[in-house]
């Protein structure tokens, strides 16, 4: 006759032990503290090392790399990370007037053209449109994630802090900048902002 296999549920405490072992003391050690375990890093050591990375402590700041990339802050809605993502994309590509409107998918790129771009990796755009029709696009004022500016001549944005723009691509190699709205000009560009956003 052969054995059926039987489940046998865990017990704590029971293992394989013999009874004297099971009824033995256990051995406790006394003595310095080991210096092999991990210590937790002071705060100033921290601070240290999130400047070294360049990573922004504000959740809702995006970084930007030395090599002229951003990266979304963790808190950003999937919107934001789209066109952060889309701006990485074509953040080192060349200026051209007109870029970027005959096809989303191009060499070189305008003002325009970039913002119409990344816009419509997010599903905010489905066409392109030209710096002239971003004065009037989207909800007046600045947004909470993306502030765009835009005039007759020329269009720029703010994406979680980070400025898009070819006028920092002529200044940095990149799209992506730091530089602040301090153009001599501002009063002239319409404030605009996607909905919601």
């Amino acid at each position: 006759m052969r054995a059926h296999p039987q489940a046998v549920e865990p017990v704590a405490g029971a293992g394989a032990q013999s009874q004297a072992a099971a009824t033995a003391p256990a051995a406790v050690s006394v003595g310095p503290p080991s210096t092999s375990l991990a210590q937790p890093a002071s705060l100033a050591t921290v601070r240290k090392q999130l400047a070294a990375s360049g990573l922004s402590a504000n959740p809702n700041q995006a970084t930007l790399t030395p090599d002229g990339l951003a990266i979304p802050p963790i808190n950003a809605p999937p919107a934001v990370q789209a066109i952060i993502a889309a701006g990485n994309e074509i953040a080192h590509l060349p200026y051209r007037y007109g870029g970027g409107h005959t096809t989303y998918e191009d060499t070189a790129y305008d003002c325009s053209g970039s913002i119409s771009f990344v816009f419509a990796a997010a599903g905010l755009l489905n066409s392109t449109v030209v710096s002239g029709q971003l004065e009037n696009w989207g909800a007046a004022g600045p947004g909470k994630w993306i502030t765009v500016f835009a005039n007759a001549g020329h269009t720029f944005m703010y994406v979680a802090g980070l400025r898009f723009d070819t006028v920092a691509l002529a200044e940095t190699g990149s799209r992506w900048s730091d530089r602040p709205a301090d153009e001599p000009d501002l009063s002239t560009f319409a404030v605009r902002h996607p909905i919601g956003l």
